[in-house]
């Protein structure tokens, strides 16, 4: 029979919090210093780890909480996502879902203000593939420049500030030849 002291041992390591020692990506474990423990490599809590899966490692130093089954540390699982005084909060309102990353890059959405913002660090990249197609439907506003493979139709007006240039011809600049006064028709544009 368990003494005492070892029933409360046990209990005490049922639940513990502690902070990631150091992490270790394939297989996914951790390993948590909790008081003056620090665990064997045990998994971490996945949001999802079936069919559909989604992967998001801790960083060392994250707090987390150490579920131990039976109170045995080496058959523990750590929780993650507790912010703490080392690692604070990165919002303030219930109304902003913020996904903040090392490298400074933020994802958000304000169900308040009704705003989705995605910001890059300099220098960051984005793809979209879709080959079955993308739909927009709102105005879109686009600074820098465009490049586009492939046709484009267009059923509206078209306005442009400076001038449109085709194959090599511009539309605002470009001289015709065969000019005559009256009502004759120009002939085409020279290049």
């Amino acid at each position: 029979m368990n003494s005492i002291a070892e029933i409360l041992r046990l209990l005490e390591n049922l639940i513990r919090f502690g902070t990631v020692a150091e992490v270790q990506h394939a297989p996914p474990r951790v390993r948590v210093k909790t008081g003056e423990l620090t665990t064997t490599w045990l998994p971490w809590l996945a949001f999802r780890a079936g069919a559909d899966q989604e992967w998001d490692p801790p960083t060392a130093g994250e707090q987390v909480l150490l579920l131990s089954p039976s109170g045995q540390l080496a058959n523990g699982v750590a929780v993650t996502g507790l912010f703490s005084d080392s690692i604070p909060a990165n919002g303030d309102r219930a109304a902003l879902h913020r996904r903040t990353y090392s490298d400074g890059a933020v994802i958000e959405y304000d169900s308040e203000s009704h705003h989705l913002s995605a910001v890059l660090p300099a220098g960051g990249t984005t793809d979209l593939v879709s080959d079955g197609g993308i739909h927009i439907v709102g105005p879109i506003t686009h600074e820098g420049d465009y490049t586009q493979t492939g046709n484009q139709t267009i059923t509206g007006l078209v306005k442009v500030s400076l001038d449109v240039v085709a194959a090599g011809i511009s539309l605002v600049k470009h001289p015709h030849e065969g000019v005559m006064p009256g009502p004759g028709q120009t002939g085409k544009p020279l290049p």
